[in-house]
């Protein structure tokens, strides 16, 4: 029976369903705080701080929930293999969604002081919890009922509720900003967007998780899974056993997800705070609706070349493309320089936003390329009994070294040696990602349930 996975397209079709509208969620609740960290929380949470060193300090916060999320792979990890990937996906459904909600409830600082950042970063590291149990488990719903040959073109599914989520998030702060006539440049702390114009999307997470819960009660335990508990292979601890028998395995899989997290937090966390920010202390000085408005643009590229990515890495193998790909995102990181300098994209008025645009669209697409595959290859680098505590470990030990200390690395350097080095950032990331590939085998042959090369996924997809 292994190398066949025995589900009905109806039920694919729920699979395909529950893990966007999840995925969507999740990501949401987690890109809502990242654009409110560089417009909304340096003014409300971190005043103490002036320009830069406030924006450092939001950036701190946020980095928070990239030390949670490997905290959160190997607690949700554990119970999503020895319990079932359905049950556990709920509860990291629910954890995410309560906090942020509760984010929408803060007090600021000029309120209760230094217990409103501290409760922030606490959320934020609730956060973090909740999305390190999300993306594997939504993942291996996907791999463990894929179709023969088909499992990146399967497992691209999950991937899409990255753009979705952060199209949700920015829009309803483009949205919200334009209703208030919110200007980031001369904000006052009594201005109805900040008091609680700003709060709205994190209140209405709620109504999302309600969603996303209805979706993912109706779904069914995958045959994988259950038959690896029918051969008594379920383990007492599975996070032991993954770091025990498959260390290079999480080794190379975290620094595989590097670049890709590394060119995402730049295009959507940095550049947005450095695109906004005052032209007197050496950043563009774009304004702050214009630059979401190109930002959500930019993101349908991401959404459009991850369906391809996913094709394309079903029909020439994962390893190939990505290194394609990853020599691409080193090429760009190298562009920075050039493409952020105020000499080339001009500022304030004057800045070119069709430069910036088109800067913003090639990162996103590089992005969709990078990170449509991930979702498929991770997975298959672990055995069932522990893919869920594995693949979680790898994507979000990655994203500390590729995300964390991305904004805030990046805010630094941009302040004391300009856009270039940003890029050059990202280009060291690129390599560490090129060299893990390189050290890497093919997995689009892998028989998941018996980790061996099936001869039939070869034929399958073969060019």
């Amino acid at each position: 029976m292994s190398g066949h996975v025995e589900v009905a397209p109806e039920e694919r079709r729920r699979i395909i369903v529950a893990s966007v509208i999840g995925t969507t969620i999740e990501f949401f609740d987690f890109y809502v705080y990242a654009t409110a960290a560089v417009s909304i929380f340096p003014l409300l949470f971190f005043p103490k701080g002036e320009g830069t060193a406030a924006l450092l300090a939001s950036m701190a916060a946020f980095g928070v929930a990239f030390i949670a999320r490997p905290i959160g792979s190997m607690l949700f990890g554990h119970f999503g293999d020895r319990a079932g990937r359905k049950a556990t996906l709920i509860g990291s459904l629910l954890l995410m969604g309560l906090a942020t909600f509760a984010v929408g409830l803060l007090p600021p600082y000029h309120t209760v002081g230094l217990l409103a950042p501290a409760l922030l970063a606490s959320l934020r590291f609730c956060q973090g919890l909740g999305l390190g149990g999300e993306w594997s488990g939504a993942a291996l719903l996907a791999v463990e009922t894929a179709a023969p040959g088909q499992r990146a073109k399967a497992a691209m599914w999950p991937q899409l509720g990255a753009p979705f989520g952060f199209i949700l998030a920015n829009g309803s702060f483009l949205a919200l900003t334009t209703a208030f006539a919110f200007q980031s440049g001369a904000a006052r702390l009594d201005d109805p967007f900040l008091v609680w114009g700003w709060r709205l999307p994190f209140l209405a997470s709620l109504l999302m998780v309600l969603v996303g819960l209805y979706a993912r009660v109706k779904l069914n335990e995958t045959p994988v899974f259950l038959r690896a508990v029918e051969r008594g292979e379920k383990l007492r601890s599975p996070v032991t056993e993954v770091f025990r028998n498959n260390f290079g395995e999480l080794f190379r899989g975290a620094f595989i997800m590097v670049a890709t997290y590394g060119i995402f937090y730049l295009m959507n966390t940095w550049t947005l705070s450095y695109a906004i920010g005052k032209v007197e202390q050496g950043m563009l000085g774009i304004d702050y609706r214009t630059f979401l408005t190109l930002q959500l643009v930019a993101v349908l590229f991401f959404a459009l070349f991850i369906p391809i990515s996913g094709a394309l890495a079903d029909r020439f193998g994962r390893r190939r493309l990505l290194l394609i790909v990853t020599s691409a995102i080193i090429l760009f990181g190298l562009s920075f320089g050039w493409f952020l300098s105020p000499a080339t994209m001009g500022s304030g008025a004057d800045a070119n936003l069709w430069l910036m645009a088109a800067f913003l669209s090639l990162g996103m697409s590089l992005m969709g390329l990078s990170f449509g595959p991930m979702s498929a290859l991770l997975p298959e680098l672990f055995p069932t009994n522990t893919r869920y505590t594995g693949s979680g470990i790898a994507y979000n030990a990655a994203s500390i070294l590729g995300a964390a200390l991305t904004p805030f690395a990046a805010t630094w350097l941009a302040s004391g040696y300009g856009p270039g080095s940003v890029g050059l950032y990202l280009a060291g990331l690129g390599g560490a990602t090129l060299v893990a590939l390189l050290l890497s085998t093919e997995t689009r042959a892998m028989d998941i349930e018996t980790m061996e090369a099936s001869a039939a996924a070869i034929e399958a997809t073969s060019p």
